[in-house]
């Protein structure tokens, strides 16, 4: 089993920046796909970004050029660095975990989900 707990989350103002951290239990962690997903009120929940065990990134298209993912295996966590954040970047934010496969975009591919931390960008 493997839990995982978010933090970093808050209230700013667009063009501000956040860095999210993700701490991950488990001796496994640098084998697993790590991704962060958010939802928005009223919305699905929906991809962001992914980083894999070899370091390979992925990203929505939404926040392509502004986020970042990274990961510290020797610390069992992952950052999303969220840079020109938005008011359309308002959203609870999820760490989650993959235990198999190369990377996915795909929510059901993750086995494991942190609770949450929310990430409020006012205009």
């Amino acid at each position: 089993q493997v839990q995982l707990v978010e933090s970093g989350g808050g209230l700013v103002q667009a063009g501000d920046s956040l860095r999210l951290s993700c701490a991950a239990s488990g001796r496994t962690f640098s084998s697993y796909v790590m991704g962060w997903f958010r939802q928005a009120p009223g919305k699905e929940r929906e991809f962001v970004a992914a980083i894999n065990r070899y370091g390979i990134t992925n990203y929505a298209d939404s926040v392509k050029g502004r986020f970042t993912v990274s990961r510290d295996n020797a610390k069992n966590t992952v950052y999303l660095q969220m840079n020109s954040l938005k008011p359309e970047d308002t959203a609870v934010y999820y760490c989650a975990a993959a235990r198999y496969g190369v990377w996915s975009s795909r929510r059901v591919d993750y086995d494991y989900w942190g609770q949450g931390t929310q990430v409020t960008v006012s205009s």
